[in-house]
């Protein structure tokens, strides 16, 4: 039996405060890492009026708004559901990866769960954080986005629009396991004359 391949998927979300239980997603935006053209976007109807509005005001969006427009939670995840399904390939397996995964995984999670639809990337999702701690060994203290950024000479900037966020996470994740793979690489031997 060949191995499954892995299909990255990265994930960012915005929402109205720091937890599923009592506040809503509002956005979520996701692209295949190894082709970030194929891209997912959704606005979403609130599920609670509840707000932290330091959440509210970092990315800009309204519940109001939101109310009027936004998609119901259930389409907007079965769409997610149905892309996920569409972009990975036939025998691969999709894996969430985030930047500071277990935030957007939470609610990722719940959401599918709430909504009664079949979770693509079960219960684990890769953390971009951790995978750089392991990568370069720094400590959990320089693994900020800026950090992070810095080293391979990107912007450390989010807009925090959900798609916008997932692009340049994609990016990131991309530039770490380059990192890894070539500490991996067999390392030459000098010729002699």
């Amino acid at each position: 039996m060949p191995p499954v391949s892995d299909a990255y998927i990265s994930v960012d979300i915005e929402t109205s405060g720091p937890v599923p239980r009592t506040h809503s997603m509002l956005s979520l935006g996701a692209c295949l890492v190894e082709d970030p053209r194929l891209r997912f976007y959704a606005e979403l109807q609130p599920t609670t009026l509840e707000a932290d509005p330091a959440a509210l005001a970092v990315s800009g969006l309204s519940l109001e708004r939101l109310a009027e427009r936004g998609l119901p939670p259930e389409e907007a995840v079965r769409n997610f559901a149905a892309w996920v399904g569409e972009v990975v390939p036939e025998g691969g397996r999709p894996v969430l990866v985030a930047f500071n995964a277990p935030f957007d995984w939470m609610f990722v999670a719940d959401y599918f769960r709430r909504c009664g639809v079949p979770n693509p990337f079960g219960h684990t999702a890769l953390d971009v954080k951790a995978l750089y701690m392991g990568v370069t060994g720094e400590p959990w203290g320089r693994t900020s986005l800026a950090d992070v950024a810095a080293r391979y000479g990107l912007n450390g900037n989010l807009p925090h629009s959900a798609l916008e966020d997932a692009l340049i996470q994609a990016e990131l994740f991309r530039r770490v396991l380059a990192e890894g793979a070539a500490r991996r690489a067999p390392k030459e031997l000098p010729h002699e004359p």
